[in-house]
């Protein structure tokens, strides 16, 4: 039985000398990738408060500053346990301007970060499709 899952999120794209900054995920359909620092936007939360919560969160730094960059979607089948779900990944992209504090390179997985091993910066024009999250992978390929 084919099942349907739709994801909204809020992510940032942070660069620094050809290098963006990308968590390691520990859940869901981007299981053990690389992807954007971002992600759920909750009810009643507006996409710029979601990415602050988020980075922190998921980086351990505070976005002070953010520009509206781009919104777009994805659309695939991910294989959970025997079932297939149609996944439905919305994306609204920010350019991180500045920020404070350091980030994380590794985090623990808990009841607030729910799904990121920690950050680090990754080169740019060494990334591969295989490594990366679906909608990272859709949102690096504009840069």
């Amino acid at each position: 039985m084919k099942k349907e899952y739709r994801q909204i999120g809020a992510y940032g794209i942070l660069i620094k000398d050809n290098k963006i900054l990308l968590i390691k995920k520990k859940t869901g359909p981007y299981d053990g990738l690389l992807d954007l620092p971002g992600g759920t936007i909750e009810f009643n939360e507006r996409p710029i408060d979601a990415l602050k919560r988020e980075f922190k969160e998921e980086v351990g730094i505070n976005v002070t500053s953010a520009d509206l960059l781009d919104s777009d979607s994805i659309a695939f089948d991910w294989k959970y346990n025997e079932d297939i779900i149609k996944v439905h990944h919305i994306g609204i992209f920010y350019k991180i301007i500045y920020y404070n504090g350091d980030i994380k390179k590794e985090m623990m997985v808990d009841e607030i970060n729910d799904d990121s091993l920690g950050a680090d910066f990754y080169e740019i024009d060494k990334l591969k499709e295989n490594e990366l999250s679906k909608i990272a992978w859709m949102e690096i390929r504009k840069l």
